[in-house]
């Protein structure tokens, strides 16, 4: 009997421990993007399971795919959504909560050609058609910010994701498109493509933060914890991914592309402090904007933005 008992103990001793971790599900416009493969990254670095969190994560053709999948409640938490979006549903009442910035600036976008077409300069595209991934986006705002400031009329058009916006402007449906480093720097550095203007020649969304990390306050309400270890997870993976060499590998292998292309576009197109998840910068410019562009009738009260911003610090 003593040695029976002795053999159970053991088997109850090296009984793997219970899994407590949460599910949280993920909706990321953009795969492949430096910014918008911070969970990616995280969770296969283990760093999510260090906080409790698996994540399941849906890539989607823009920012405002992912509005909508938090909107519906599909997802728990939308990653690299559009911020003047975001304004803009709330104040036609969708229960959405900011939890973070996602991106200030705009240096990681650029509007492209086929290096054989006759559009050289942003004026010349005047009355051509110029892509955008989603309406509400980010490359929606930049877009719209670029022609108020050249005071030239574009033809914006929604293309969707990376890969089949460059196969309409390859292909001569649609004059110009969008894309993001590290999509498209090999076509540039080919030669088969050139830029006509980058986010960073957009003045007015140079301390922007243009994308966000939201929620549904419903699921606040419900799994506000999970949330919070979420974001805890999110800034120490985005400090690993700035400090780790196995961050750059880890990159590659998941962008499919060269070390070399992922370390210059970490350190050409996003600075660190651009990828603060506790910045929110321009916040009144983003709602000047919000009107001109028609997103919002009237900027939002400071009791508005202090119930839609939950950014820890921020102050309307």
């Amino acid at each position: 009997m003593k040695k029976l008992l002795a053999v159970l103990l053991l088997g109850v001793a090296v009984l793997p421990a219970v899994s407590h971790a949460e599910t949280l599900k993920l909706a990321v416009g953009q795969r492949g993007n430096w910014d918008t493969s911070i969970s990616e990254l995280g969770q296969e670095a283990g760093i999510f399971a260090k906080h409790d969190l698996t994540l399941e994560i849906l890539y989607t053709a823009g920012g405002g795919e992912t509005q909508q999948a938090v909107i519906s409640r599909s997802v728990d938490i939308g990653v690299a959504v559009g911020t003047l979006g975001v304004l803009g549903a709330a104040s036609k009442g969708a229960p959405l909560r900011i939890l973070g910035g996602e991106t200030t600036g705009a240096a990681d976008l650029f509007w492209y050609v086929p290096t054989a077409s006759p559009i050289h300069t942003v004026p010349d595209l005047a009355g051509k058609t110029v892509a955008f991934s989603t309406v509400g986006s980010s490359t929606n705002s930049t877009a719209l910010m670029m022609e108020a400031q050249s005071k030239v009329a574009f033809k914006l058009t929604a293309t969707g994701g990376l890969p089949g916006t460059f196969t309409q402007v390859m292909s001569g449906q649609i004059d110009a498109g969008w894309s993001a480093a590290p999509f498209g720097v090999d076509a540039l550095t080919k030669g088969s493509i050139r830029t006509v203007f980058r986010g960073s020649d957009v003045k007015a969304a140079q301390d922007q933060t243009i994308r966000c990390l939201i929620t549904h306050a419903a699921v606040l309400a419900q799994k506000k914890t999970a949330v919070e270890h979420y974001m805890d997870a999110y800034r120490e993976t985005l400090e690993w991914m700035y400090t780790n060499p196995d961050a750059i590998t880890r990159y590659a292998a998941f962008a499919g592309v060269t070390p070399e292309v992922a370390r210059q576009t970490r350190d050409q197109f996003f600075p660190r402090a651009a990828l603060d998840p506790n910045r929110m910068s321009g916040l009144d410019a983003i709602m000047t904007d919000g009107v001109t562009f028609k997103f919002l009738a009237a900027p939002l009260t400071p009791q508005q933005v202090s119930q839609v911003i939950l950014i820890p610090g921020f102050k309307p």
